[in-house]
């Protein structure tokens, strides 16, 4: 039996409707294969992400989505969904880091209101590194939007509190 080193490391794509059910499906199979390649201790968390990208892109989005997820080392794992929306949200305008010391959860004020971006804030200090790329500016004729992030072991603290 082969094992994976580290220059085969993996990805996985999951194609989701336009379906509230798909924000459960995407959360059961990120755990599943984040279990299945001994990476569960970052389920938790890449489930939040998970939950509020594809929320957002349903909210969004008038088509299907794309959820990817793949292993980029040291333990990481890049988070990405595409969907047909072009606009990307205030919170991944910029691509940026969470620093040392950063709060775990937003600052009043900071997101949306039942617009589907108040989540994308979670993310960004949910995950080390975020982004996104605008399909339109990138392949004339095409729309939609990526935004990315990445976890690992040391994003795992939500910050609550017992």
């Amino acid at each position: 039996m082969a094992t994976v080193s580290p220059e085969n490391r993996w990805s996985y794509s999951l194609i989701l409707p336009h379906d509230p059910r798909s924000v459960r499906i995407a959360r059961l199979a990120l755990r599943g294969v984040l279990e299945s390649h001994g990476m569960g201790e970052l389920a938790d968390v890449a489930e939040l992400v998970v939950s509020e990208f594809v929320t957002n892109s349903y909210l969004s989005a008038d088509g299907p989505a794309e959820v990817r997820l793949k292993e980029v080392g040291d333990g990481r794992i890049r988070i990405s969904v595409w969907d047909t929306s072009p606009e990307i949200p205030a919170q991944f305008e910029r691509p940026g880091r969470r620093g040392k010391g950063a709060p775990p959860w937003p600052a009043d004020g900071e997101g949306g209101v039942d617009d589907g971006t108040s989540g994308l804030s979670i993310v960004r200090h949910c995950a080390e590194s975020w982004g996104s790329w605008s399909l339109r500016q990138s392949l004339p004729g095409v729309a939609g939007k990526l935004l990315w992030c990445e976890v690992s072991p040391r994003s795992g603290s939500l910050g609550m509190a017992a």
